[in-house]
């Protein structure tokens, strides 16, 4: 397998040269040159989500130093239970397909265990380390951290906006001992975002640091979230005989990609919709506007808080029609569903996963019953107590892998939005 970049100007790559770049030369995002294509007998013998994945990946990474890893790779990463949960008792009643039961409590577990363990396997040199610089709205931060600590052949520098995530968010990003470091940058996410490319666009700077990336702009962050969209598609579509249709909340693109490319692989997967926040880029696009990046706000569903969603330029890369219709959810409306929906079925659920729930209860009748649906439920509720708990009227309890971070003391730095500030934190001379 061979990639690309969505610009066209770079050179072609393997899959273990596009995992170290993380972005193309020309700025472009790596995207294969062609796609394999399955059927769902093809998984008939892959029980369980480790050993789909390991199926699934492997031809993505054929030719390359993770040629034959792939499956052993998945085995050590996705080793956590991914239920999905029926959200109340009508026939039409959609699935939460949970992604929050890892070390984390957050799907972002997914791509950054599988990432680090394969930088492991590609061998990095421990004299030279490489440097994954990632930005993050919320829970990609947190992890990445978990990811790497303790891993040998890399070093992690984290950036988040100060002042725009949940302080769980950030004491479990700043709470990872070595190789990880987190700086709070006076800016918003797509800033730190910004200042990220920007870093990578040093030539010199980026060589120097073996800069790789743990963004969803990272080969390997959206191809292992596939699996999850796989696995539970051909469960649902194995009960059901009719392909599920999938709700995603939606901020940097990298989740929903992930599920347009396992479709566009052949796994059973219907219409897309994508849920976002008041941040309306993406919805304004689907309605007819120009694409056109902005500024983004702050909103109770903070790890969607994306202005100019990176992964765009992937989504315009495929042909057109891959999303059924995108819905832009208020945080009044958050709310109101987090409500109604713990008052109707018991179900808590966190403001990410209420923008899906509330995109389901927009659709009509005939849409409901057409199909099964899965609601992507992206990360614990408890990591949003202060926002969920006067809503619903009780206390959330926090899990053991949750409970265990707020037990570990914190450290970060901060730093100014500037570009050679961050140089001076990756270890440039002052």
């Amino acid at each position: 397998m061979k990639y690309r970049s969505t610009r066209g100007q770079a050179p072609i790559v393997d899959a273990g040269q596009a995992l170290r770049a993380g972005v193309a030369p020309d700025g472009g995002l790596y995207m294969p040159q062609s796609l394999p294509h399955f059927s769902p007998a093809d998984f008939s013998d892959t029980p369980d989500l480790a050993s789909l994945a390991g199926r699934l990946l492997s031809p993505f990474f054929t030719d390359s130093e993770l040629d034959g890893a792939v499956p052993g790779i998945c085995a050590d990463a996705f080793d956590f239970p991914v239920p999905r949960v029926r959200i109340g008792t009508d026939d039409t009643a959609p699935d939460c397909l949970e992604l929050f039961h890892g070390p984390t409590g957050a799907f972002k577990d997914f791509g950054a265990r599988f990432l680090f363990r394969a930088f492991g396997a590609l061998g990095q040199n421990t004299d030279a380390p490489a440097t994954v610089l990632v930005a993050t709205s919320g829970d990609t931060g947190g992890a990445v951290g978990c990811a790497a600590e303790g891993v040998t052949g890399t070093r992690a520098i984290i950036l988040f906006p100060a002042g725009r995530i949940s302080p769980f968010q950030e004491h479990q990003l700043c709470c990872w001992k070595a190789p990880v470091e987190a700086a709070r940058v006076s800016a918003d996410f797509d800033a730190c975002q910004a200042l990220v490319k920007s870093a990578f666009a040093d030539t010199a700077l980026a060589t120097r640091h073996n800069l790789t990336s743990a963004n969803s702009i990272s080969i390997g962050r959206f191809l292992p979230q596939m699996s999850y969209w796989a696995r539970a598609a051909l469960d649902t579509f194995a009960e059901t005989g009719t392909a599920p249709g999938l709700i995603i909340p939606t901020g940097n693109l990298g989740n929903a990609f992930a599920a347009i490319l396992a479709r566009a692989c052949g796994l059973p997967i219907g219409p897309i919709i994508l849920a976002t926040n008041a941040n309306a880029t993406l919805a304004d696009w689907f309605a007819g506007g120009d694409y056109a990046g902005r500024a983004s706000i702050a909103t109770l569903a903070n790890a969607m808080d994306v202005g100019a969603p990176s992964n765009f330029e992937r989504l315009s890369d495929m042909p057109a029609g891959q999303v059924a219709r995108v819905e832009r959810v208020e945080d009044n409306d958050i709310r109101h569903r987090i409500r109604t929906i713990h008052d109707q079925t018991g179900y808590v659920a966190c403001p990410h996963t209420a923008t899906a729930l509330e995109a389901w209860h927009r659709l009509d009748d005939v849409d409901r019953a057409a199909r099964h649906w899965l609601i992507g439920a992206t990360a614990h509720p408890a990591k949003f107590a202060d926002t969920v708990e006067p809503l619903i009227g009780q206390s959330i309890k926090l899990p053991p892998m949750l409970k265990a971070a707020l037990n570990r003391p914190a450290r970060s730095h901060d730093l100014r939005n500037e570009l050679g500030e961050l140089a001076r934190l990756l270890g440039e001379p002052a």
